[in-house]
């Protein structure tokens, strides 16, 4: 329908004017409801992604220790190598356990974790991997 031009502008300003406040408030909380689990989600996803990233970090250290480890046996097997709070990356730390199994075999137990508390200890519930390992003597 084709409205002439008096009735065309109040057509116009009538249906097209704009969004009243009542429909704006509700566009705004339908917004905010929905940004709540969304944002939620976002800082779940960062804590696991922060725990998971400690414990690959623990991982790698633990392993490049134990490496070291099993090199320096070659030569010096008979040197303990037990060492508590030993400081491996900043606030990451480690606790070596070394106990004789045999004559010729030993037991390596190293665990690594994260000083949370920052008071140079590892705490049992701070230790994020635990590798063991056996040592044999080689001649």
């Amino acid at each position: 329908m084709i409205f002439p031009n008096s009735n065309r502008k109040r057509a116009f300003n009538n249906h097209f004017a704009g969004f009243t406040f009542t429909e704006t408030i509700a566009a705004s909380l339908l917004l905010a409801f929905a940004i709540v689990p969304i944002l939620r989600g976002l800082s779940i996803t960062h804590f696991h992604n922060k725990v998971i990233e400690c414990k690959t970090r623990s991982l790698v250290l633990a392993q490049a220790k134990l490496d070291r480890i099993k090199v320096r046996s070659i030569y010096h097997y008979t040197d303990s190598f037990g060492q508590s709070d030993l400081s491996l990356d900043g606030l990451y730390l480690c606790n070596i356990t070394d106990t004789t199994a045999e004559t010729n075999l030993r037991k390596i137990v190293l665990s690594v974790g994260y000083d949370f508390d920052k008071n140079t200890q590892l705490a049992n519930d701070e230790i994020l991997v635990t590798l063991s390992t056996y040592i044999a003597r080689r001649w």
